[in-house]
């Protein structure tokens, strides 16, 4: 149901579902002028249009988080051409997504300026002008710390006025921004639940967001305690069955804190044509038939053997796995008679999708996450204690896991391991995995083991694309490249 009145309202509304405009009335806010930014309409419009550039449903974001990593393969189409980059971390600033995904961020930043500079003057209550400025910093923070992941620090803009030519702020400086914006943004976003409509900003995304900050500039304490505040707003809950979490009909669960959200006409989620194998027709076990809407294109997205048999034996999340299906001949095909080929389902197919255009919300933060973000911070706090141990057996108890004992782990260093591990198995296919070896400075070794020889400490951040540099010489590039 939310998912339907998302779709209606979509289609009425400003780029993101927060003020609807009579649908006989066309208003087009194609220019930024100070007439339009003294009205809720035009405040509206910007910030829509910031959440626009802040939505990534994309499966190229994906990824950039897991091709480079133990997880995920690719073959065939033109796609291989990008994707072998970073499968043989033979990247460099010229690839396309680098300046695909360093521009995009700045542009919800510009629109976020230019509502923070504008928003005091507009004929709109206090209480609104408070509430458009909480959204659009925690935007503005929100892109930052994604900035952050894939580059380390670029140049903190914050007005619209800026020199074009700003050279990089320090580590300090950009972390401490982050930190602040979303600290000082919790108390005024509304709560979970309370938001005017789907996907707006709320405090529980800011603290989502918060509590991943934290994880993974690795402030344990801090992350921990942030992950039990949130948790602690008694809203959010693990969806029942993990193999049904991301199909399109349980969008909008109460176990996303924060979605990238899709509909197959805007912003559409393009993961799952990728996935089926070629010829696909059926996966007779799940009742699942290739309908004539679907595109199967000839790039493969595969999971590595080593990935699919590391789960233990009884694991549900496994479910969403394909491993063998019939062709369009009535044939059996067992996908485990070649290497690295197991197929990940989770986006299950949309049935109204548009081609290779699928509706399924793509996560950003979920429960599991920050449950076991909070296991994770306490181990580093703690070593071995029950509290970790109770977290992690919670995302365990839905995989239908027997739950970890005290006695299981020698010490620190054998749970945090573990703990890597039950990340790998939860959040396959939601383009974590990049970020999660970094901070276990496990990034670089895994690689070499699986005879990537080239993979050095610098690839721990992505480049900044030429396209950056050259339009502002006081850029300086990150070490190695």
């Amino acid at each position: 149901m939310k998912k339907l009145v998302y779709i209606l309202l979509m289609a009425l509304c400003s780029p993101l579902v927060f003020s609807c405009i009579d649908a006989l009335e066309e208003k087009v806010f194609s220019q930024i002028t100070p007439d339009n930014l003294t009205t809720e309409d035009g405040i509206v419009a910007l910030l829509g249009s910031s959440y626009g550039f802040t939505q990534n449903a994309d499966r190229q974001r994906i990824n950039m988080g897991e091709y480079p990593t133990d997880i995920a393969y690719q073959t065939g189409g033109f796609e291989n051409g990008i994707a072998i980059n970073f499968l043989t971390f033979s990247w460099d600033p010229s690839v396309s997504l680098f300046n695909m995904y360093y521009n995009i961020p700045y542009q919800a930043i510009r629109d976020a300026n230019v509502l923070l500079e504008n928003i005091d003057n507009a004929t709109i209550s206090q209480e609104r002008i408070d509430l458009f400025k909480s959204e659009a910093r925690f935007l503005r923070a929100f892109n930052y710390y994604r900035l952050y992941n894939w580059f380390g620090p670029t140049p903190l803009r914050l007005s619209s006025s800026d020199e074009l030519v700003l050279p990089r702020a320090t580590e300090e400086e950009f972390l401490t921004f982050i930190e602040q914006e979303l600290l000082e943004t919790i108390p005024i976003l509304p709560d979970p639940g309370s938001e005017e409509a789907y996907g707006r900003a709320t405090n529980g995304m800011a603290l989502g967001t918060l509590t991943k900050f934290y994880l993974n500039t690795k402030q344990w304490q801090k992350c921990a305690d942030t992950a039990l505040e949130l948790m602690n707003l008694n809203y959010y809950e693990l969806f029942p069955v993990f193999e049904d979490m991301l199909k399109v009909e349980n969008d909008g669960n109460r176990e996303m804190i924060m979605v990238n959200a899709a509909i197959p006409q805007m912003f559409a989620n393009n993961y799952m044509p990728a996935a089926f194998p070629i010829g696909f027709r059926s996966w007779p076990e799940k009742g699942l038939e290739m309908q004539s809407n679907w595109n199967n294109p000839q790039t493969q997205y595969r999971l590595r053997d080593s990935f699919y048999d590391s789960f233990e034996e009884l694991d549900l999340r496994k479910e969403p796995i394909l491993t063998a299906y019939l062709n369009n001949a009535g044939n059996s095909i067992n996908l485990r008679d070649q290497p690295d080929n197991t197929r990940s389902f989770r986006y299950w197919p949309d049935p109204n999708a548009q081609g290779e255009n699928h509706g399924n919300d793509v996560p950003e933060i979920r429960l599991a996450d920050i449950i076991l973000s909070r296991a994770e911070a306490l181990n580093e706090v703690n070593g071995v204690n029950q509290i970790s141990l109770d977290l992690i057996n919670q995302v365990r108890t839905r995989a239908g896991l027997e739950d970890l004992q005290l006695s299981d782990f020698a010490g620190q260093d054998e749970l945090r391991a573990h703990i890597l591990k039950e990340r790998a198995w939860e959040f396959y296919s939601e383009g974590l995995r990049r970020e999660d070896l970094i901070r276990h400075e496990k990034f670089i070794d895994l690689a070499i083991s699986r005879g990537v020889a080239n993979a050095r400490p610098f690839h721990n951040r992505y480049p900044i694309p030429l396209g950056a540099i050259d339009s502002n010489p006081a850029l300086v590039q990150n070490d190695g490249y």
